[in-house]
């Protein structure tokens, strides 16, 4: 009896949940390891340690904790089958490979399951398609998977209207009770209603709103905000005000965006008063505007040539703390320059940085240009000093004042700050080049401005139009020196220019030469490539 036990084979041991232990135990047990791809039974698992033990939970978890998207899909093929294929791990890699644009991925997985998913990862592959502007893709699955829930519809009603399908989002809607055999809820409805306002059929969307009541469905403070919006798009603000009576007659509180939409309406009629006085209404109502809400009262005030009323709000909203961008403050930095206020636009945009607030190169480069534009160039070098005392300045706000420093012939000013420029790191462009160059033309110094275009031809930075234009207007200015119309045309051939600048070359140089036909075979003989 000793002898046949010991005589035995040892026998194996096996962890419960050990994936190469249970995929050799249960490769001909599951009839679905068939229609799993190969790589469900590696033998080398995709990550180290690979965990002893496994619950659907854990799996997931270990799938969402992945930066790379093939990996996640690795571990959930090494997982067995059952433990890989509950909801859970199912949904987590459908939210990872849909996040990652893995739609490639997400079909074959569809079509390798031994069942369809559960409604949650269909409903996220929806919502991703509507993201990633697939619409159609999006109404594949719906169509596919039937039968759904409201969700799964809610989501591919939202993806049309995300990609402007408003009639396809309609006719789903009004067939989703019928063919689909779901009854929509209020969310399917709002959705219905953001797509006709979208259409410009508000009136469409006040039955919809009147008729969602027969439904046993109760609108909500976003379904008269979305008609509300709707009014407003078309322009028809005393609708869009008997709304928003509605909305507070019924004790709801209108959020931040219904006051913007309203305020965007009445300044897009130019109305101000109006929409200064729904600001005021906001505030009473403790509800705090937002960036948007700023954004859409400077912008109607610089539309309107008011650059107090604009200052003083800008003001305001950095005051409480938010940020306006930099498409905001240069326009109202460049309102104050073009009303005269340079002066003031410099204070504006010293109380927006002492905030610690970055607006961006564009706001110092318009006050740099306003400033040159004065002749307050002194200024304008430490208006960029005080920038580069938090952050290098761009390449354009540079351009702007080598470009001003030209134009008042301070070319050796010019070349120091360019020396700066491309010390911190800022490679010069076409533009900087040919400020340069247009600044020795001006001053009669042809000779030097070549320099500078062989210079630029050497950096690799290459010509273009303006470039020899203004090369050939120095050069006729000149009276056209033969070394200099040698060395431009040379270059030009170089680069390469096209037809049109050969006409302008021709009518501005080679024809106030004496005997310009014989020079003109002569410069094309010599330089011929």
């Amino acid at each position: 009896m000793l002898h046949s036990i010991l005589s035995r084979p040892p026998r194996r041991k096996l962890h419960p949940f050990s994936t190469a232990a249970a995929a050799a135990i249960t490769a001909n047990s599951v009839p679905a390891a068939a229609a799993l791809p190969s790589s469900s039974f590696r033998i080398q698992p995709p990550i180290y340690p690979w965990p002893r033990r496994l619950t659907p939970h854990n799996l997931a978890s270990l799938i969402s904790r992945q930066h790379d998207p093939d990996l996640s899909l690795q571990i959930f093929h090494h997982a067995h089958p059952s433990l890989s294929h509950a909801p859970q791990p199912l949904h987590a890699l459908f939210l990872k490979l849909s996040r990652a644009r893995r739609f490639y991925h997400l079909e074959s997985l569809l079509t390798h399951l031994p069942n369809p998913p559960p409604e949650p990862p269909l409903t996220t592959l929806i919502r991703a398609y509507g993201l990633a502007g697939k619409p159609l893709s999006a109404l594949r699955i719906f169509l596919k998977f039937q039968p759904l829930g409201v969700r799964s519809l809610n989501a591919l009603l939202n993806a049309l209207v995300q990609n402007k399908r408003h009639r396809l989002a309609h006719s789903v809607f009004k067939s989703s009770t019928e063919k689909f055999r779901l009854v929509p809820n209020v969310v399917s409805c709002n959705i219905l209603l953001k797509a006709l306002c979208k259409r410009n059929e508000v009136d469409v969307a006040v039955r919809v709103l009147d008729e969602m009541s027969l439904m046993g469905l109760v609108p909500n403070v976003v379904s008269y905000s979305t008609v509300l919006g709707g009014f407003v798009f078309k322009g028809d603000m005393e609708s869009a005000m008997r709304v928003f009576g509605e909305i507070l007659d019924k004790g709801w509180m209108p959020d931040v965006t219904s006051y913007t939409v309203l305020m965007s309406g009445f300044c897009r009629l130019g109305k101000l008063v109006d929409a200064i006085r729904m600001m005021d209404l906001m505030e009473e109502n403790r509800v705090q505007p937002s960036e948007v809400t700023y954004g859409v009262m400077i912008e109607a005030y610089c539309k309107g040539r008011k650059p107090g009323e604009a200052v003083n709000l800008l003001e305001d909203m950095v005051e409480k703390g938010l940020v306006p961008s930099s498409v905001l403050c240069c326009k109202v930095v460049d309102l104050l320059c073009e009303e005269g206020s340079v002066e003031r636009a410099c204070e504006v945009w010293r109380g927006v940085v002492r905030k610690g607030w970055r607006v961006g190169g564009a706001v110092v480069s318009t006050i740099v240009h306003w400033l040159c534009k004065e002749g307050k160039v002194v200024e304008a070098r430490g208006v960029l000093d005080e920038l580069e005392k938090g952050e290098v300045a761009s390449l354009m706000t540079y351009n702007t004042l080598i470009a001003g420093m030209c134009e008042r012939g301070q070319l050796c000013e010019a070349g120091r700050l360019w020396d700066e420029m491309v010390e911190k790191g800022r490679v010069p462009n076409a533009f900087t080049y040919n400020v340069l160059m247009k600044g020795f033309c001006k001053v009669g110094d042809v000779k030097e401005a070549i320099r500078v275009l062989e210079e630029m031809v050497e950096s690799g930075c290459l010509p273009n139009k303006s470039t020899f234009s203004i090369l050939v207007d120095g050069i006729s200015l000149s009276g056209g020196k033969k070394e200099e119309i040698d060395k431009v045309v040379l270059l030009a051939m170089t680069t390469g220019v096209d037809g049109e600048w050969w006409d302008l070359f021709l009518k501005l140089v080679v024809g106030n030469l004496d005997g310009n036909a014989s020079e003109l075979d002569r410069i094309l003989t010599e330089n011929a490539v």
